[in-house]
């Protein structure tokens, strides 16, 4: 049985900001048919790196710290939810596994896709530059709880990528994003939203690839299904201010969440406050794009972590990585935070029908 398994994050650039970084690295430039090459050449390297990453012992290690961080955060017995690849959006993604505080690692976490990022994924019009390396995100917002983790795998080298920086952001329980200020994101005139940070933030990865956040479980917007979205630096320097510099982002992309557990979450409050109508997964555009015709399954597993959702969610994915690309020229950011606090782009894409 192959252990992993390959997905792919949509091919759809936006023009930007080129970050300076260290030696050579092939830019990128794909159509329809490289991205099908693309995802099919990853897909057969990662099924080659399944064996050598049982053997040095990677995938045992994920297993046994995911099965920690799940024990660890849990507070009731819970179901277990796991992906089907081959109908992402139309198969009810719910085991029927039921998880108790004896369920082994290998039960919960042994159908672990691997999820290659395609180059120049959609970045969105909201990314922050500069945001802090910082592990809980929250700031405080209202919502479902949801503890993210994340391994990242060279689909050149089968190795884990350590000090790779993974950035996150996503919209809060009402639709909005901090950091920016625009008349897509809530209050348009609301300047102060500039200095905001929450449900943003970057996390450097271990010796076998390991990143992770504590977060808050995203709301939705107008025109868009539920996610997150996801950039990965490396190369980059840490500043004394707990900052990035430099460095290039080998893989751009979002990430999302099985139809039945968004319907659950925005059940809750302040979820369902919101008056904006809910678009599907299977209306999505970068939904459909990452999927239509492919194997590809951009969504996290997960398994609620109490007998209410309420009590939270675990949500995890390994990302498969092509170390040797930069897409530095599909990076463009909306906003900077500085030490005086949030700076608008002027040169921003996020006008009214930029893609979010």
């Amino acid at each position: 049985m192959h252990l992993l398994q390959a997905c792919k994050l949509a091919v759809i650039a936006t023009a930007g900001l080129t970050l300076a970084h260290p030696g050579a690295h092939e830019p990128s430039s794909y159509t329809a048919v490289s991205k099908r090459n693309f995802l099919h050449n990853a897909r057969s390297s990662l099924d080659k790196c399944a064996d050598k990453l049982e053997a040095r012992g990677v995938k045992a290690r994920a297993d046994a710290r995911r099965a920690a961080l799940l024990e660890k955060h849990r507070k009731r017995s819970i179901t277990i939810e796991t992906r089907d690849t081959d109908k992402v959006v139309n198969t009810s993604h719910h085991s029927d596994l039921h998880v108790t505080p004896n369920t082994s690692a290998d039960e919960l976490f042994d159908k672990d896709p691997v999820c290659i990022l395609a180059p120049e994924g959609e970045i969105g019009p909201f990314w922050v530059k500069g945001e802090l390396i910082r592990y809980d995100i929250g700031d405080g917002q209202a919502g479902i709880p949801i503890y993210l983790d994340g391994q990242f795998i060279d689909i050149n080298t089968c190795e884990p990528i350590p000090d790779l920086y993974w950035d996150v952001w996503n919209c809060n329980a009402t639709g909005v994003y901090s950091g920016v200020q625009s008349s897509m994101n809530g209050n348009g005139d609301d300047d102060s939203n500039l200095d905001k940070t929450f449900l943003r933030g970057i996390q450097k990865t271990d010796e076998d690839g390991v990143a992770g956040f504590k977060t808050v479980f995203p709301g939705h917007y107008s025109g868009r299904a539920t996610h997150v979205h996801v950039v990965a630096h490396l190369n980059a320097t840490l500043l004394p201010n707990n900052t990035l510099t430099g460095g290039y982002v080998p893989h751009i992309g979002q990430l999302f969440f099985d139809q039945d557990l968004i319907t659950e979450v925005e059940a809750t409050y302040p979820y369902n406050t919101s008056t904006v109508a809910i678009t599907e997964n299977a209306s999505d555009h970068v939904v459909i794009d990452e999927t239509e015709n492919s194997d590809s399954d951009p969504f996290f597993q997960y398994a609620l972590l109490g007998d209410s959702i309420e009590d939270g969610i675990f949500a995890w994915v390994t990302l498969g990585v092509n170390s040797s690309v930069s897409h530095d020229s599909a990076v463009s950011y909306a906003a900077s935070l500085t030490a005086d606090g949030g700076v608008s782009n002027s040169n921003s894409d996020s006008g009214p029908g930029a893609p979010f």
